[in-house]
């Protein structure tokens, strides 16, 4: 599913226009990376977690020119669904039928 189909179906089942659901929508990821830039996790209760996760200091290896690479701490953003969320993907019978496949 694209970020289009997700506008489409808002539009759909609200009976607002495309044009307001892409700018609320457009809107939303902005303020989602505008605040985790910032250092700020989002929390949205039934939904999840936007949280920044900290990666320690490591050190790598260039397995071509056989050297050591140090790889600095550094924050990733991070998705932590909700239990109300896995749950009802885990009780999903279509999710089930997929992953026979």
């Amino acid at each position: 599913m694209t970020k289009a189909d997700v506008i489409n179906q808002i539009a759909e089942k609200t009976g607002i226009d495309k044009a307001d659901v892409t700018a609320s929508v457009e809107a939303f990821f902005s303020i989602v990376k505008n605040s985790m830039s910032g250092g700020h996790n989002i929390y949205v209760r039934g939904f999840g977690s936007f949280i920044n996760k900290k990666r320690k200091k490591k050190i790598a290896r260039n397995i071509s020119r056989n050297t050591a690479i140090v790889i600095e701490e550094h924050y990733i953003p991070s998705f932590k669904p909700a239990k109300v969320f896995i749950n009802k993907i885990k009780s999903s019978d279509k999710v089930k039928q997929l992953a026979e496949k």
